[in-house]
């Protein structure tokens, strides 16, 4: 949905119909075409930074604590696993704050946010494959039921855990 390909299909298509415009017109065109996606990535963005805030305080009322990947407790997986949700949790900061810098922030900050902006998909799509393939992993191992538990939300007993 990038404004210049869209552009660029609107060109082939006028180049069949003996029909011209500029590509300043061809480019406003492709960012009308793409606004209600932008405009609904922009409330999907204001919904994710509530749900980001309330996540982040719950923990300040005794609920969903965030566990300390560097407790001398845990060994190396505990560590690896909490520690992938630290990063998680920096990396999905980081994209709610460059999506409100380039939303409501200065416009001289706009082009440098929204290429770190861009850039976080990648990490997200990194930790979603590391979570699946963790989830997987743990269902064909030692953790055996372990989708069925979180689709039914039934929990194991500690001892069981262990």
């Amino acid at each position: 949905m990038n404004k210049n390909n869209i552009a660029e299909i609107i060109k082939n298509y006028l180049a069949t119909t003996n029909q011209t415009l500029t590509d300043d017109q061809m480019i406003l065109l492709a960012k009308k075409i793409r606004k209600p996606m932008w405009d609904w990535h922009i409330y999907f963005g204001y919904a994710l930074v509530g749900l980001y805030s309330l996540r982040m305080v719950l923990p300040f009322f005794g609920e969903m604590k965030i566990t300390n990947p560097f407790k001398v407790t845990f060994n190396t997986k505990q560590k690896f696993q909490y520690g992938l949700y630290l990063v998680f949790y920096v990396g999905v900061a980081v994209s709610l704050i460059t999506g409100l810098i380039i939303e409501l922030g200065p416009k001289y900050l706009k082009e440098q946010m929204e290429e770190v902006h861009e850039l976080s998909i990648y990490y997200l799509l990194t930790f979603i494959l590391l979570h699946l393939g963790g989830v997987i992993m743990a269902e064909l191992t030692n953790k055996q039921g372990l989708v069925s538990r979180i689709i039914s939300g039934k929990s194991k007993s500690q001892d069981e855990l262990k």
